[in-house]
């Protein structure tokens, strides 16, 4: 079997490696996960899964950290908080040196204030505003938070026109919740009047009440914030709704897990995304460089392009590995580090401080729309895109 690693900096191998106080021990150094590998986000889970595992195998396979191996300690939370902090205290009693933590914000959002009280560095694949506003000690988050997407998306209304939404959530997503929130808090802002807010849950199937609430309202768009099957049935009923407006998804949707069922229905349908998920469009450098680096054997190996949670796994090694680079195995310096570290990763150039554990700006998020089965940056994006690779050098 082909060994897939990529050409990466000695520097780069021994960050990825580092385990913390107590976590590292004979020729192994321990990093803890926990993540929705079952349960209503284990496709998500799933591929972030896969780039975590990735990442950890580039650096084992080069050699470790100094001679030691990372010992990956992988924990299925269930897509249930609860489940999240039991496996947080196995991973205190293993002495992990960091935790990367869940894509299910409502997870994220249980586990963080245990990582506080103990002080061990967590970097979170969720991407809810509340983890790091305010900001909290040890906490770090990979993916854009729902605020920054919020003004995207709102930078992209002004840029052509559109000044009256309806945004729908779900009611039992905190990320959907955050994803509302940014949007009424940066709405007037971006001179965008919200006309109506509409609720569905978790377990909707039929949206036409909804449909009917939008038409009526005069909106030029609709917004929807949140994840899995709901937004997933929403679309596939979009075209037969009547109405003419566009649609407009957020990274929730940034994934073959909601291309491939909505299938036909997805063309035409605006979705953001990270950086890495529109690799191919970036000028080269070494922002698409990095893309390069996941997404090559990512691809060989599942037979498909990473998607979003994909990307922020594999970031989430990338930053946890810089940090403990500079820092070793003590897990202040850790987050020391982490507070003041600027990285290009596939998901985007980040630059953490005391006042920024998010990283990642409203231009590290593209505007994409569907077309032929695939995400394609808008001529709006693009050029931002460009920019922003140009910067990260």
């Amino acid at each position: 079997m082909r060994k897939l690693v990529p050409i990466i900096s000695a520097s780069m191998l021994v960050a990825a490696a580092c385990g913390g106080a107590g976590g590292s021990g004979g020729s192994t150094v321990k990093v803890g996960f926990i993540e929705s590998l079952t349960g209503n986000y284990a496709p998500l889970g799933g591929d972030a899964k896969k780039t975590v595992e990735l990442a950890v195998d580039q650096i084992n396979n080069a050699g470790g950290i100094k001679g030691k191996k990372i010992k990956l300690i992988t924990l299925d939370d269930k897509t249930a908080p609860d489940q999240g902090v039991l496996h947080f205290n196995k991973l205190k009693s293993e002495k992990v040196t960091a935790i990367l933590g869940s894509t299910f914000s409502n997870t994220a959002l249980a586990v963080e204030p245990l990582a506080e009280r103990e002080r061990i560095p967590y970097v979170s694949l969720a991407s809810t505003d509340a983890q790091v506003d305010p900001i909290k000690s040890y906490t770090f988050v990979v993916p854009a938070i729902a605020s920054t997407y919020a003004q995207q998306m709102l930078a992209y209304f002004k840029a052509h026109g559109i000044t009256k939404v309806v945004v729908a959530h779900d009611t039992q997503s905190a990320y959907a919740k955050a994803g509302l929130g940014g949007t009424r808090k940066y709405a007037a802002q971006y001179g965008v009047q919200i006309l109506k807010e509409e609720t569905y849950e978790t377990a909707a199937s039929d949206f036409s009440p909804l449909f009917a609430h939008v038409r009526a309202s005069g909106a030029q768009a609709l917004v929807v914030w949140g994840s899995g099957a709901p937004v997933v049935t929403m679309a596939k009923q979009y075209p037969s709704s009547g109405l003419k407006l566009p649609l407009f998804l957020t990274g929730a949707q940034a994934s073959k897990l909601w291309l491939d069922p909505v299938g036909k229905a997805a063309e035409g349908v605006y979705v953001q995304s990270a950086i890495g998920v529109v690799g191919e469009h970036l000028p080269d450098g070494r922002l698409k460089q990095a893309v390069r680096e996941m997404s090559g054997p990512f691809k060989q190996k599942y037979g498909y392009e990473p998607p979003q949670f994909a990307m922020d796994g594999y970031a989430g090694v990338k930053l946890l590995a810089a940090a403990i680079e500079k820092a070793g195995t003590d897990r202040k310096k850790i987050r020391d580090e982490l507070e003041r570290l600027t990285l290009v990763t596939p998901t985007g150039k980040y630059t953490y401080s005391k006042t920024d554990h998010s990283g990642l700006k409203p231009t590290d998020v593209s505007m994409n729309q569907v077309e032929d089965g695939r995400f394609v940056p808008t001529r709006w994006s693009l050029k931002q895109l460009a920019e922003t690779a140009r910067a990260a050098g």
